[in-house]
């Protein structure tokens, strides 16, 4: 599964080449080229409601990466020095953002996935901003144990980045997942997650090609996400996806199906 990681290099390294970007991921491209998608393959032949899945799942990935980005900025701003990203795939956070001194960027992923990372960082001679600890380990396993043993200080405050993770999960590991990180944060601790909205599975999963990433997605949003993780403890906000693509000036053409409910985008803070 965390080949699917490669497509979302690609999709970053497609918006970098934009004059307006909303970010720039210098090493998008080299994930994407390595993993033998690029230069950007011409899409399958198909109907237009597919192309219009595909283009509104790079939309989407475009937008959360820019929202995670500004969390992670504020959380730094705040005071904290411990970033964990689980499932990190090609996430390249640690190369491309600017840390604060005495930053540590945990992430956490199975051992591929980090190997594949590491020969690319190493054939573009990419050097982190900030201490970069890769903890391989499967997110189904004990992961708390390895992040500890890597150097995680559940006493001082982490914030947390589940991005494109949570919708694979079924709902007792998400349950599981959330009460593991629960555990580890102190007071004042941030996350940020991207949860798959009420009805996604059905309109973009359900005809997907096996093997793609829609074809494995299983779990979406609950019908109350803030009072969800009240319940594990957190102060949340939501935001439709379609809320912060206007506030970044890069708003959606389509019209709204339906009743859109908050949700999608969710950063929330430790009591």
């Amino acid at each position: 599964m965390w080949a699917t990681a490669v497509g979302v290099a690609k999709v970053r390294a497609l918006e970098t080449g934009r004059e307006n970007a909303l970010f720039r991921d210098p090493l998008a491209q080299a994930f994407a080229a390595a993993g033998g998608l690029w230069p950007a393959p011409s899409p399958p032949p198909g109907d237009e409601a597919a192309r219009r899945r595909r283009l509104g799942v790079a939309f989407s990935i475009v937008i959360r990466t820019k929202f995670l980005d500004d969390l992670l900025r504020r959380a730094s701003a705040s005071g904290i020095r411990q970033v964990v990203v689980l499932g990190a795939g090609m996430d390249s956070r640690a190369f491309r953002m600017d840390w604060p001194e005495g930053t540590r960027l945990f992430e956490v992923d199975t051992a591929a996935p980090l190997d594949f990372k590491a020969s690319v960082v190493r054939q573009e001679g990419a050097a982190a901003r900030c201490e970069r600890i890769p903890v391989a380990v499967d997110l189904r396993e004990d992961w708390p144990g390895a992040l500890a043993a890597a150097g995680h200080d559940p006493t001082a405050p982490t914030v947390w980045i589940a991005e494109g993770l949570l919708i694979y999960l079924p709902e007792d590991a998400v349950e599981l997942l959330l009460a593991r990180i629960g555990a580890q944060s102190a007071a004042g601790s941030r996350m940020g997650l991207t949860l798959g909205l009420r009805g996604v599975i059905e309109r973009f999963g359900a005809d997907a090609a096996p093997g793609s990433a829609a074809s494995m997605w299983v779990s979406e949003m609950p019908d109350d996400p803030v009072g969800w993780l009240a319940g594990h403890g957190w102060d949340a906000e939501c935001h439709t996806l379609r809320e912060r693509a206007a506030a970044y000036g890069r708003p959606m053409s389509t019209p709204p199906q339906g009743e859109e409910r908050p949700g999608g985008l969710i950063s929330a803070v430790r009591r």
